[in-house]
């Protein structure tokens, strides 16, 4: 059950060292044009690492893994273009709780500069409904 002591003013940081594979070029291989595009962090994995730092973040407060979250908004910007192998240092704070709906503001540091800044929200679930609602949601697909 989520802690009452989710709430806002809760910051945490995250470190991640920025792997080849995140990329424009090594990310998106299979589309043609992307492999002669800059070889620096890619926006959709750097919203990834922004994602996965909130979601480290409040880990503690949630009865993990019976209570996960999912990400349902997000709106950064993104600063500074940052190569493989740099170290991505992620600081957040919550800013508002409502029900299972958390908010944070967030900004993303490489070792040179600030290279992200924003808001995201993720809400609280349980992981075996939603697992649930996958799968009948999947088997709706196939009949």
């Amino acid at each position: 059950m989520m802690s009452p002591d989710l709430k806002p003013g809760i910051r945490f940081e995250w470190k991640y060292i920025v792997p080849e594979r995140a990329t424009v070029p090594n990310l998106y291989h299979d589309t043609v044009f992307c492999r002669d595009m800059p070889d620096v962090l890619a926006t959709g994995y750097l919203v990834g690492m922004m994602e996965l730092a909130c979601t480290q973040g409040i880990m503690a407060y949630v009865d993990w893994p019976r209570e996960q979250s999912v990400g349902t908004l997000v709106s950064f910007s993104h600063l500074a273009a940052t190569p493989a192998g740099m170290q991505l240092t992620v600081k957040g704070e919550v800013t508002e709780v409502e029900g299972r709906r958390v908010r944070f503001r967030v900004e993303a540091w490489d070792e040179v500069e600030k290279i992200s800044e924003g808001m995201h929200e993720r809400h609280v679930i349980l992981a075996e409904k939603f697992k649930t609602k996958m799968i009948s949601k999947q088997a709706g697909m196939f009949t």
